[in-house]
């Protein structure tokens, strides 16, 4: 075991050197790499054929510049990335954020991140991660369609349908698709419809798409808890984001027979005692554009408190982190477990630091972590591209049906390789050590490459 924790710790060596700068790709590295020892202990081909030093390396890093001009005709110039991490498991897949944070260090960690959590799916799509620190907030649409055109100007050169397949991310929905789409198109002469995914439905987007990722998570969280003999019905629900994701998280846990209290936004969250009402929420986020804190105009009985962490103070029996990364911290997680939370189910990329992850394990805490919990999103997304493939449009039933075994076959799988190299309840290390085999076993079939 000792050989094996040295390897892992000459493998991080190697991005300190390189780049001692990208401390969150290395932290994430670290991460992964610490829970899979016990495979590198029964696997020395690994190690033998250099699989970790592969691994942290991405195949391909595209950066370019998008020059563009706003409505009062000031031009602009912002980056551009796409890092194509792994295409060990098939076409590069991972979503296109815009927002200002957006730098090659974080699209490094979330396309490492990437290429297991699409392991995991079982479907057929390896991990790349992209965007640009253009801020599309308060741009009007045809700022975002000048800034859409050019950016894809460039990217067009290194995405296809068999090479890879971009999606959307923060700053990049139904909108930015459309014009990314409509100027990849132009370009190529071509309908090559299973380019991009998170299309609208009337030009061959998936039914279900837009649910996928919130009912995941609450399809994960309901098989991690009938393991253990536990309903989810009538369990109190603790919800950030008022997102795609904490949206239809809790539309899935009403239909389930959970009540959710509460829902957030970047400025703070509101607590309903009564239950979250879920189409007020919709009116609020989804046709109003609005803040969260609209919702206690028209519901007496509600609360509403600035700041966002606030929000895991309230009580529950199950927390669903589904706004951004890091948002639970040491701090957040004890008070969660001395108010007996039961279960924490990641629908974010990456929102628990690791200190609260640990926490959560150590006071046996039922924890969901996101590589698993929210791949329902970029599972249905492969599904998208099935149906371009076959010029066929499954029906919303279908595609939910799909997700469904997905997220049950991702459980299944994470619990048993936890119990056979980790503790059985260790989700987090059950999910990495499935995908990171998944793929080391592919990259070793396809030789040294």
């Amino acid at each position: 075991m000792a050989d094996m924790k040295q390897y892992v710790q000459d493998t991080l060596d190697i991005i300190t050197k390189r780049d001692p700068d990208q401390k969150q790709f290395r932290n994430t590295v670290s991460k992964v790499l610490e829970t899979i020892v016990p495979v590198l202990e029964q696997h020395p081909e690994f190690k033998e054929q250099k699989i970790l030093e592969r691994m942290i390396e991405p195949e391909r890093v595209v950066s370019f510049r998008v020059p563009w001009q706003d409505d009062q005709g000031e031009i602009h110039v912002n980056r551009g990335f796409r890092v194509q991490m792994n295409s060990a498991v098939g076409p590069y897949k991972g979503g296109l954020r815009f927002h200002p944070s957006v730098c090659l260090d974080i699209l490094k960690f979330l396309a490492f991140e990437q290429v297991f959590k699409n392991a995991l799916t079982g479907l057929p799509i390896g991990g790349a991660k992209g965007g640009s620190d253009f801020d599309p907030h308060g741009r009007s649409d045809s700022e975002v369609m000048r800034f859409c055109q050019s950016f894809m100007t460039e990217l067009y050169r290194h995405i296809g349908p068999h090479v890879d397949a971009p999606a959307g991310d923060i700053g990049v929905g139904g909108r930015e698709i459309g014009y990314l789409f409509g100027q990849y198109k132009r370009i190529r002469d071509s309908y090559d419809s299973a380019v991009l995914t998170g299309k609208r439905v009337d030009y061959w987007g998936s039914l279900a798409r837009t649910e996928a990722t919130g009912y995941g998570l609450l399809y994960f969280v309901k098989d991690m808890l009938d393991d253990k003999g536990i309903s989810l019905k009538d369990k109190v629900i603790v919800v950030s984001g008022s997102g795609n994701v904490a949206t239809y998280a809790m539309e899935k846990a009403y239909q389930l027979g959970a009540k959710v209290v509460t829902c957030s936004d970047s400025n703070g969250y509101v607590y309903d005692p009564d239950g979250i009402d879920l189409d007020a929420v919709k009116e609020i986020k989804q046709v109003r554009r609005g803040r969260i804190r609209e919702y206690v105009q028209t519901h007496p009985n509600a609360e509403y408190h600035e700041g966002c962490r606030g929000v895991w103070t309230v009580p529950c029996d199950i927390a669903l982190p589904c706004a951004t990364q890091g948002e639970i911290d040491l701090d957040s997680a004890k008070i969660l477990v001395e108010h007996g939370v039961l279960a924490v189910g990641e629908g974010a990329n990456m929102p628990s630091e690791l200190p609260a992850i640990d926490y959560f394990q150590k006071n046996h805490v039922l924890f969901a972590p996101a590589k698993a919990a929210n791949a329902g999103g970029v599972a249905v997304s492969a599904l998208e591209m099935s149906q371009n493939s076959e010029r066929l449009q499954w029906t919303f039933e279908e595609v939910d049906q799909k997700l469904k075994d997905i997220m049950s076959n991702i459980y299944k799988n994470a619990r048993m390789n936890a119990e056979k190299y980790a503790d059985p309840d260790d989700l987090v290390a059950g999910a990495n050590i499935t995908a990171f085999v998944r793929v080391a076993n592919i990259m070793l079939a396809h030789g040294l490459v």
